[in-house]
């Protein structure tokens, strides 16, 4: 494939994005700056460099790795059971434990389940989801050769934000499907996705954008898709970050032909 025609599919893949997300190209704000849309829709996107970042309780990542180097998904799944560890558990309808590629080279960490996630069983199968998906999609890839999970494994009460104890009582099992899965690259999805892994109280906006060192992968951080639903004007920011994304997917693939 050319460089022009590989291009022109970047910014067919863009427009299909932004008709997804209900945004006019028309709009006020790209009519007062059509030259830098322009510019910023064709040039490739440059692979930023990652940052070295101080994960706090590290202590409790590496246990994890040195007991259980080679765990499966589905053992994991076994032990987390008919889990009644936090006071989600008897108000969930199902467990949402995650799903797709357990060898994905891409892992998507929500937040937790709402309220479609809890009655099926499995994550981002919403609104919300199906914009996830067409994102994914929007960088070449399908969705079920990524696997997505979220912080929490239940839902909470008319979807509020999660509790430090909740997290407490989760976070092990994510820290475990992250091991075993070992990808190459994790996208934390909204504020609770980004603050939980790097352990900062830092707002996604400032977070997101860049890659970051975590345990062995790279982490980029980017708007929730709930949250685009609701301000579609930053779709923008995250084409921006899954193209960074999609850059350093293929650099890993260059470099290994």
């Amino acid at each position: 494939m050319s460089q022009r025609e590989r291009l022109g599919k970047e910014l067919l893949n863009h427009l299909e994005f932004q008709k997804e997300l209900g945004v006019s190209l028309l709009g006020p704000r790209l009519e007062r700056r059509p030259a830098v849309a322009d510019r910023d829709r064709s040039a490739p996107p440059k692979v930023t460099q990652p940052v070295a970042v101080h994960v706090a309780d590290t202590d409790l990542f590496a246990a994890i790795e040195a007991s259980a180097p080679s765990e499966s998904l589905e053992t994991i799944r076994e032990d987390l059971g008919d889990c009644q560890r936090c006071k989600l558990a008897p108000t969930r309808t199902n467990l949402v434990f995650g799903s797709g590629n357990p060898k994905a080279k891409l892992m998507f960490v929500g937040e937790a389940p709402g309220a479609d996630e809890d009655r099926q069983g499995l994550p981002f199968v919403g609104r919300a989801g199906q914009l996830l998906t067409k994102i994914i999609e929007a960088i070449d890839i399908r969705r079920e050769d990524v696997f997505i999970c979220n912080i929490l494994k239940c839902r909470p009460p008319e979807n509020r934000n999660p509790e430090q104890e909740e997290i407490t009582s989760c976070e092990p099992f994510l820290f475990r499907q992250i091991a075993s899965i070992r990808p190459k690259i994790i996208c934390a999805l909204g504020t609770f996705g980004a603050q939980t892994l790097l352990r900062t109280r830092e707002p996604i906006s400032r977070l997101r954008g860049r890659f970051y060192e975590y345990r062995g992968s790279k982490l980029m951080a980017t708007f929730h898709p709930a949250y685009l639903l609701r301000n579609p004007m930053e779709k923008r920011r995250v084409w921006e970050d899954m193209q960074k994304i999609r850059e350093y997917l293929r650099s890993l693939d260059s470099d290994s032909s």
